[in-house]
Order: structure tokens, then C-alpha cells, then sequence
């Protein structure tokens, strides 16, 4: 069965009188790699702020619905009251609502649909749509997508909330590869051993979610590990899927003991999953022993396929295929020579996999022992961080990190590159 597109679709509206000249504006967004794939924004004539809103929403994912009625869909709003009505949490009561909540209803199947609330400051593009779409209404016109500059100001402003624009970001990752020779595997140390690992994992993730939100009870936890080393790791060669798939050598062996011993401790695991590759299935079965539960076995959780790079070192690859090299660390749409995985392609794979074992473990505590990429990719979305992050987070052998996820989508990390256990 093939694996769903997905899409993140952004909506907002506005009115300026509320009621008053009102516009909305919508985009629907890649959701691994944050290419823009429609854009939707018009005009209205004189309505309240959430009729231009829901009026946005509709129009998303009519959008989102164009380019794939089979697509799961994520809609980012910052407009708590459309995403607390159509989650089914708040009454709708206004008849000039009901309407608009039932034709969005009607777009995709409420099962294809996810809503999550994000601060006003992370939904600029919608935002600049529908202020774009209220500018040609005052001039008598209708927005049109030829003279939009929404996405671009979107971007500056993203550019100047974080650090850099994307290109400045893929540079600097860049040059820190170069500086430290590593592979993905030991990429630019950026955050270090997280303190009081213990603690954050024993403490119910639900404690962060914020005096104001609602009651979406225990979140499902995912504590990632990764596994221990292999006679390839101290090297910093690419080790993945299409590799020799190396067992644990003696240190990684000492390292799933230690950490099976830590989480023993902890107690708060409820199931283990492992990527099907050899290192995992060793750590795994190591944790499995002390806790006293079964593995199951998660083909999605595999690491990349590096293809003709693999059991080379980074030095190695880049003397004999440089151009492919410098592709790859440019773009995540660039796979490794040969016909290995992009990253944009591991993403697809890894958020499949994240919203199956959502589905079979809610509310649970789920240790997954995988992979550098699989742990990386699973932070980066938590995050909304963009690709070239993965160039930015350490994460050592035997390390554990840990999300939790929400009922309402949201995710919260609460642990990176925690390795306490292996002092």
C-alpha cells in the first residue's frame, strides 16, 4: 500500500474593523522540505476576523485537496478558535460559522485532517497573504498571485527570527562538516549531553503543555535510542541501510548494557520497537532483557541508504565523489552516489512511521532504538526545523532523546543526546 502524500496548509484572515474590508490568505506547504505548493488568497468585501479565517481555512484545503484528495493534512492556523471548533473541542454557536466549519469539514475526510494552533509570529505567509488580498480590495481589485510577495517576505522574516536564511544555513553546515571530518553520524556539535536526563524522562510530559491548554492527557512518548557503537563508528564511517550491516562491537555491547541497566531504573518504558538492522536489534534485545518485554520490529525505522558511500569516511567520500557530495549537503532533495535515500526521502519515510506507531501506542512510552538520521529527522519535525538542522545536532552512540506527542498534534522535545548513562 503506498505511504499518503503529506501537506501542511497555513491559513489566516483578517478584517480591518472587525467587521470591516476583510481578506484571507492560504498556503499549502511540503512539509519536509517547506517548498511552497499553492498559494490561495481573495478578498472578501466587509466580514468579521473569523469569517476571513474559516473562510481561509476552506480555501487551503481546497488547496491541499487539488493537488491530492488522498493526502494527510496538517493545517497550522493562529487562530485558536477555528482550531479548538474544527478538533471538536469548542462548541460553534455563531451562524456565520457553522456553515464555514461544515464546507471545511467536507473538503478531506476528518481523518486526513490534523489542526494544530502556532503563534501569529510562525504563520507569516498566510498572514501576508491575506493582508496582501485586503490591499487590492482597497484599491478595487482582487489579489493576484502573479504580483505576490508573500512568501518571500515570509521567508525574510523567518531568516531574521532564527538565525540566517536557509542558503547561510546550508553554508555553515557546510563549512563544520569540512572542519570536523565527520559523517552524519558525528556531524557539528551543537547541543551537548542534556542534564538531568533521568528526571525529564521520568517526569509526565503533559507538566509542559501550559497552564491555558486544554486537557489532552498523557501524550504518546517516544524515547529514542540510538544504538551502540560498531567497529565503524569510531571512524566516523557512513554505516546504513544498504551497507554490511554491522553487529555491536565490545564497547557498543558494554553500551547497550549500561543504558538497559539506566532505563531499568527509570522505569516508564511500555513497548520497544527497533529498526531491523543488526546494532539495533543487539540493543534492543539488551533492553528487552533487563525490562523484561518483547521487540517488535520497524522496517521505517531503518537509516539511510548511503549507497556507494557506505564504510567510507566523510575525507573518503569527498575525494572521490565531490560533486555528488557537495549536492547532497546542499539540498535534501540530493541522494548519495549510487541510488541511495535523499533525506527529503528518509523524512517521508520516518513521519509515516512516527503517525503508525502514534496510532498503536497513544498515551504510551515507547522506546525506538534506530538510527543518527531516524532520531534526527524525528527531532527536526518536532521542531519545524528546517533540513539543514540535521547538519547541527550531535548524537552519539548509545545516546537517548526523547519527544512527546500531543493529541492535538503538537510535539514537544524534552531530551537530546542524554548519555549520562555510558559515565
Amino acid at each position: 500500500m503506498p505511504v499518503p502524500r503529506e501537506f501542511v496548509v497555513e491559513a489566516d484572515g483578517g478584517s480591518r474593523g472587525n467587521p470591516g474590508p476583510a481578506g484571507y490568505g492560504a498556503v499549502v506547504l511540503d512539509p519536509v522540505s517547506g517548498e511552497t505548493l499553492a498559494e490561495a488568497a481573495e478578498y472578501i468585501g466587509v466580514a468579521t476576523n473569523n469569517v476571513a479565517e474559516y473562510k481561509g481555512l476552506v480555501a487551503g484545503l481546497k488547496a491541499a485537496h487539488a493537488l491530492d484528495p488522498e493526502a494527510l493534512v496538517r493545517v497550522r492556523m493562529d487562530s485558536k478558535l477555528v482550531v479548538e471548533q474544527m478538533s471538536g473541542r469548542w462548541k460553534i454557536k455563531h451562524p456565520d460559522m457553522k456553515p464555514l466549519a461544515a464546507e471545511a469539514a467536507r473538503v478531506f475526510p476528518p481523518a486526513q485532517v490534523t489542526y494544530e494552533w502556532i503563534p501569529r509570529e510562525r504563520n507569516k505567509h498566510a498572514d501576508r497573504l491575506a493582508n496582501e488580498a485586503m490591499d487590492a480590495g482597497k484599491r478595487g481589485g482582487q489579489w493576484e498571485p502573479s504580483r505576490s510577495t508573500a512568501a518571500l517576505d515570509a521567508r525574510d522574516a523567518e531568516a531574521a527570527r532564527v538565525v540566517g536564511d536557509a542558503a547561510a544555513g546550508a553554508a555553515k553546515a557546510r563549512a563544520a562538516l569540512v572542519r570536523t571530518g565527520g559523517s552524519t553520524a558525528a556531524a557539528a556539535p551543537v547541543v551537548s549531553d542534556a542534564v538531568a536526563g533521568a528526571e525529564l524522562l521520568a517526569t509526565p510530559a503533559h507538566a509542559s503543555a501550559g497552564w491555558g491548554a486544554p486537557d489532552l492527557g498523557l501524550p504518546a512518548t517516544f524515547v529514542m535510542l540510538r544504538h551502540g557503537e560498531t567497529v565503524l563508528t569510531p571512524e566516523k564511517r557512513f554505516s546504513g541501510s544498504g551497507g554490511s550491516d554491522p553487529v555491536l562491537s565490545a564497547v557498543g555491547r558494554r553500551q547497550a548494557d549500561a543504558v538497559a541497566a539506566a532505563l531499568a531504573e527509570r522505569g516508564t518504558i511500555q513497548a520497544i520497537v527497533s529498526s531491523p538492522l543488526r546494532r539495533c536489534r543487539e540493543t534492543a534485545d539488551a533492553v528487552a532483557s533487563r525490562l523484561g518485554l518483547p521487540v517488535s520490529v520497524e522496517e521505517g525505522l531503518r537509516e539511510t541508504d548511503f549507497a556507494a558511500w557506505e564504510g567510507l569516511t566523510y575525507a573518503e567520500v569527498r575525494e572521490r565523489y565531490p560533486d555528488d557530495l557537495e549536492a547532497w549537503l546542499a539540498s535534501p532533495k540530493a541522494a548519495p552516489t549510487g541510488g541511495g535515500e535523499s533525506f527529503a526521502t528518509v523524512a517521508r519515510r520516518v513521519a509515516a512511521t512516527r503517525d503508525k506507531l502514534l496510532a498503536l501506542h497513544q498515551g504510551r512510552t515507547v522506546l525506538l532504538v534506530t538510527h543518527v538520521t531516524p532520531v534526527k529527522t524525528l527531532v527536526r519535525l518536532a521542531l519545524g526545523a528546517p533540513p539543514e538542522s540535521l547538519f547541527r545536532m550531535e548524537l552519539s552512540a548509545a545516546s537517548l532523546s526523547a519527544v512527546a506527542y500531543y493529541a492535538d498534534g503538537n510535539a514537544s522535545l524534552r531530551l537530546l543526546n542524554d548519555t549520562s548513562h555510558l559515565r
